[in-house]
């Protein structure tokens, strides 16, 4: 199981930190452009509120965003801080996860520059959302396992434990990981490690990390398993029909053959061989779950990582001209490159839709503040916002000029109801309530850059004489997405 030559690797730390500052920098001096995504505008809110989980979520993406906002300003660049950090570190835990497979200082850096810089990285380095921490998660629990198997050096389980009892507090998906490696030692041995103390050692110490998350969602009627079962009747359909497309596309199509490749040796050589069988249950879970496609790409990186060993060896000349032409192509579909005005008439929304969710949000707000401040002093008193969903109500909470903002969407519902005494409800929803009374059109959104997103068109109303109690309608209008 142990192999002496991974040792005699040198670590390619000057050219491989290099890259991830480069990755770090890139990110930073892009991350004005657009505007927030709707998920940023929702973990803004949350992050008022501090809590050991929320309905839909953990704490853990939240509460950077509040450190964020303390540290640096209540800036759209100041809460992406931390998610290109996190890039530039993923970066380093490629090549590092690279050089454990018996990668060369060519190798590291292959794995550091094409995983680092892929359209999936830079996406969720750009976007101060939970995915990009979560990527480090899954990174640093398949590198100490690694160690744990190819060192023989069982003390590593720990260190696994830590990192995945940690990564509870950001999102649960660490959980297919842990149950993809325990099929994959299953099937595929060294089975003797599953006898291991430290292995359950390091089990203990992940789920004591993570009891108070657990206890929350305990205590609480398990939220998430309600939020997953709606995500599966919505969106079920979509993810089970794209699982398999996207993982072709999660890295680039130009780098299919590395990681296909790391799947090859990872199932030949007796260290990997569990990350081999772990990807293929993990699959299986995510379509019998309807989870979302993107869900294994953590372990999808490494395995490109593993890849990079034999494509630094066999066959570089492909693989140093595909690493570059994708890098070019994910920063252009990534990242705000184009201009907001011309993004439309390109096809970058289509290929990456969380572009659509970062166009339009300050003239959503000034739209909406528009038909508030078109009420006289005394109606205004008695009005307030109720939104279709957390992205229009993180709007108008950061851009327009009511704090009186209410949504029934996912953890937001908790916040409401609005006070009895509110008799007019400016609406922003496709169809009025008929409960909300008498509902009068009074515009649309229009993000006027021609992008078209959830948002474009959507109607704004003003409805009048509520013909039911705030207490009686609030659960009507609460829904998960």
């Amino acid at each position: 199981m142990y192999d002496p030559a991974v040792d005699r690797q040198p670590s390619a730390r000057l050219p491989v930190g290099l890259v991830a500052l480069g990755v770090s920098t890139l990110l930073l001096l892009t991350s004005g452009g657009y505007g927030y995504h709707r998920d940023e505008l929702y973990f803004r809110l949350l992050s008022a509120h501090p809590a050991w989980g929320y309905t839909d979520q953990p704490p853990f993406t939240p509460m950077l965003v509040r450190a964020s906002i303390w540290l640096f300003g209540d800036t759209v660049e100041a809460i992406r801080v931390p998610a290109a950090l996190f890039a530039g570190f993923a970066a380093v835990l490629l090549a590092l996860v690279a050089r454990e497979a018996g990668g060369d200082a060519r190798a590291q850096v292959l794995a550091a520059l094409g995983g680092g810089a892929s359209g999936y990285a830079l996406v969720n380095g750009h976007l101060a959302v939970t995915s990009g921490p979560d990527l480090v998660v899954w990174l640093l629990v398949i590198l100490f396992a690694q160690r744990a198997l190819g060192r023989g050096e069982p003390r590593w389980w720990l260190a696994a434990g830590v990192a995945a009892g940690l990564g509870l507090y950001n999102k649960h998906l660490v959980v297919l990981l842990l149950l993809g490696l325990a099929a994959g030692l299953l099937a595929a041995g060294p089975r003797r490690v599953l006898a291991s103390p430290w292995l359950w050692a390091g089990v203990a110490v992940a789920v004591v990390i993570g009891a108070p998350n657990l206890w929350y969602q305990v205590t609480n009627g398990f939220p998430q398993l309600e939020m997953a079962e709606a995500v599966r009747r919505t969106k079920g359909g979509e993810s089970r029909a794209t699982l398999l497309p996207i993982q072709l596309l999660v890295l680039g199509p130009l780098l299919v053959p590395v990681w296909i490749a790391g799947l090859v040796r990872a199932a030949r050589r007796a260290e990997l061989r569990a990350f081999a069988v772990a990807y293929p249950v993990i699959l299986v879970l995510v379509f019998v779950t309807a989870g979302q496609p993107y869900y294994p790409s953590g372990l999808l990186l490494a395995l490109y990582a593993m890849g990079c060993v034999t494509a630094a060896r066999w066959f570089r000349v492909y693989a140093w001209p595909a690493v570059a032409l994708n890098v070019v192509t994910a920063i252009v579909i990534a990242l705000p490159i184009v201009p907001a005005g011309l993004l439309g008439s390109t096809p970058i929304p289509e290929m990456h839709p969380g572009t659509r969710d970062q166009i339009g949000w300050e003239a959503y707000a000034a739209q909406a503040e528009a038909v508030r401040q078109g009420l006289s002093q005394e109606e205004q008193a008695m009005t307030i916002v109720l939104t279709s969903n957390y992205g229009e109500a993180g709007a108008l909470r950061r851009f327009g000029g009511t704090p009186d903002v209410y949504s029934g969407h996912n953890e937001l519902a908790r916040f409401g109801p609005p006070p009895e005494s509110a008799r007019i409800t400016i609406l922003i929803a496709r169809r009025p309530v008929a409960a909300l009374g008498a509902c009068e059109e009074r515009g649309r959104l229009n993000n006027q850059a021609g992008v078209d997103n959830e948002e474009e068109g959507v109607p704004i109303w003003i409805c009048r004489d509520r013909r039911v109690p705030w207490r009686d309608l609030w659960p009507q209008l609460r829904h998960y997405s």
